[in-house]
């Protein structure tokens, strides 16, 4: 049974959106930090910095993935913090929106490789773990202390 086909053009165009999103993640995270006010401020920090971090670990990870296949990584940037964000929640729920919307890039670059490239099918796995961890730390983040 003959193996299908890269679609070579559909790759680079979600790895490119990949890359957009996390480095997006980047500025969005640090653009949290500075809206972060009350007594928790010092360790929410620590998280956002720590988030926005990885989303440039995961930045590199796209542009090394781009390259490895012989395209040349995009230049551009994703969509950054545009609304007002008034607490603690409306943050963590707009940092939510964020790692789902990462979510499906990882999960549409799946589809596009999944029996077609072991190396690309296996980062996109790992990805879509990663971020399925981080939307769950989140909406543990975002949940009432006493369960409710």
């Amino acid at each position: 049974m003959a193996q299908k086909k890269l679609d070579m053009k559909a790759v680079f165009a979600t790895l490119d959106e990949i890359l957009e999103a996390e480095l997006a993640g980047v500025v969005r995270y640090t653009q949290y930090g500075f809206m972060v006010f009350g007594y928790s401020r010092i360790p929410i920090i620590h998280w956002l910095e720590s988030q926005a971090t990885e989303s440039l670990q995961h930045a590199r990870q796209a542009g090394e993935m781009i390259t490895h296949l012989g395209g040349r990584p995009s230049l551009g940037i994703g969509k950054t913090v545009k609304k007002p964000l008034r607490n603690i929640g409306d943050i963590m729920r707009d940092a939510l929106e964020h790692e789902r919307a990462a979510m499906a890039l990882y999960r549409k670059l799946l589809g596009q490789v999944e029996g077609r490239s072991i190396v690309v099918e296996e980062y996109a796995r790992g990805q879509i773990a990663t971020e399925e961890l981080h939307a769950g730390e989140i909406e543990k983040m975002l949940r009432h202390p006493d369960g409710g």
